[in-house]
């Protein structure tokens, strides 16, 4: 009768975690989304590394939305709840009887749980940990639950637990028909640390082993590499790969952690078996970006990097407007500063804009072909007037702190907000007073409008005054303009 009440409690308070990862306020996860809680923070490998491949790894899949903790000692029931599955990318102290109790006990009801090379002997008194005690002074019992929740625990022997030399090996599926392998080949190569001498508990099973060649200090045997367990109600899959960013880039790893994930947290796996990061978008804008004619920080390329709808390809003035150049561009985004452009290059610039393509000029574009009157006056909406190209040339003064706020509704706006930013300003341009002005500043180094939309009503235009250094390149405020306003060019 004891047993049979304290198991409804239990479950009572499943159930009452249940509802409040329902509820619990300022989580924001993406709806239909696998929850992931990623525990990080403290490993003898390069965690600060790993941890965020883990993640990309997950997010871009398009199946997890994924939290990550790097301090797991606060972590407690209430905090666990809102999560289907936890991944151990952590080798350190223990965490404390509260949050070894909850993630213990979300497993145990229930919840997935995924462990990552190091994280295999996160917890034990091994040799390994040794330096974990001498930082701390404590000498910490062992989580005695851990390896009985994860499959395996390290052994001072003997054998000895350990590994042998890195080197390059296969990777053989031993259970093809599991969820986690059906779909992916066969093997798979892989650079990294082969495990060897692991205790293995009763109940486990292999998906995967490795030949631990004895050339490299191995067992001369088959090694287990991956493996799936229940403990309690709750699915367990191991990877012993994943010793460093290197390793963690390998088509099998990518592939076999991701469906792990999902196979953990749901019992099923619908992801493909081969799973590529960063692939190519055959949807996204193409971006011709073109650069000459002035210096510039390569730090301008954080505004066009991890933007799998825009493919930039990065040309230099004057073969950005050669014979055939700009067929495949969907948007040009220029970051040049040159004068001389053949009457070719003009007609083939001009063709490009009247037939609907959209345009960004950005920073001391404005003060490209300055002889060019159809150019400065109907295309761009403005122009950077240069000594020689008019009664008063403009000027400029560098590493102002501007605060530059939005003046208008537009898309290009969105999510930008005022910006607070070190940059170059400039004074004394000619402005068309037919330019919608989206960005304004007032300070005195400047003329007032930031950014603009040109008049020019046969494509979308758009001109950026920021962006001249490191400063404002690093901007997020920056970074997002110029990816709208791409978006926006390109008709999106």
């Amino acid at each position: 009768m004891l047993r049979t009440a304290a198991a409804i409690a239990a479950l009572g308070a499943t159930l009452a975690l249940s509802a409040a990862a329902q509820t619990v306020p300022g989580l924001f996860f993406k709806e239909g989304a696998i929850r992931v809680l990623l525990i990080s923070g403290r490993n003898n490998h390069d965690w600060r590394t790993t941890t965020p491949i883990l993640r990309r790894i997950l997010e871009q899949s398009g199946r997890f939305d994924v939290r990550v903790v790097q301090e797991p000692g606060g972590l407690n029931a209430i905090a666990v709840a809102p999560y289907d599955v936890i991944v151990l990318d952590y080798n350190g102290p223990r965490w404390g009887q509260p949050a070894e109790t909850a993630v213990g006990n979300a497993v145990r009801t229930g919840k997935g749980l995924v462990v990552v090379h190091g994280a295999s002997y996160a917890f034990g008194e091994m040799e390994l940990l040794a330096d974990n005690h001498k930082r701390t002074g404590i000498k910490e019992p062992p989580w005695t639950d851990f390896a009985e929740m994860t499959g395996a625990s390290w052994t001072d022997g003997p054998p000895k637990s350990g590994h042998g030399k890195r080197h390059i090996f296969d990777v053989k599926f031993t259970d093809p028909q599991h969820p986690i392998a059906r779909g992916m080949p066969p093997s798979f190569r892989i650079s990294d640390e082969l495990y060897h001498n692991l205790v293995l508990k009763p109940g486990i099973k292999v998906l995967a082993r490795a030949l631990d060649s004895l050339d490299i200090g191995g067992t001369g045997k088959e090694e287990p590499v991956l493996w799936t367990l229940t403990y309690g109600q709750g699915r367990v899959f191991h990877t012993t790969l994943g010793h460093d960013a290197s390793s963690m880039d390998a088509p099998g790893f990518i592939a076999s952690f991701a469906r792990g994930v999902e196979w953990a947290a749901s019992g099923k796996v619908t992801l493909p078996g081969e799973i590529a990061l960063d692939a190519p978008n055959k949807d996204a804008l193409r971006v011709q970006l073109v650069i000459g004619g002035h210096d510039f920080a390569p730090t301008l390329w954080r505004a066009f990097d991890g933007q799998p709808d825009i493919r930039t390809n990065v040309v230099f003035q004057p073969e950005a407007y050669g014979k055939g150049q700009l067929k495949d561009t969907d948007v040009l985004v220029l970051y040049d500063m040159m004068q001389a452009i053949s009457d070719e290059q003009k007609a083939n610039l001009k063709s490009f804009l009247e037939s609907g393509k959209g345009m960004v000029v950005l920073h001391h574009a404005i003060a490209n072909y300055q002889n060019w009157p159809w150019w400065y006056e109907e295309v761009v909406g403005g122009r950077y007037i240069l000594p020689n190209f008019g009664p008063k040339p403009s000027d400029y003064k560098h590493d102002i702190e501007m605060k530059v706020d939005p003046v208008a509704e537009h898309p290009v706006l969105n999510g930008v907000g005022p910006l607070l930013i070190v940059d170059e300003a400039y004074k004394d341009m000619w402005i068309s007073p037919k330019s919608k002005v989206l960005l304004k500043t007032d300070h005195p180094a400047s003329d007032g409008p930031m950014a603009w939309i040109s008049p020019y009503n046969r494509s979308k235009v758009i001109y950026i005054e920021l962006g001249h250094g490191p400063e404002a390149h690093r901007h997020p405020g920056f970074q997002r303009l110029v990816q709208n306003a791409i978006r926006w060019a390109g008709g999106w």
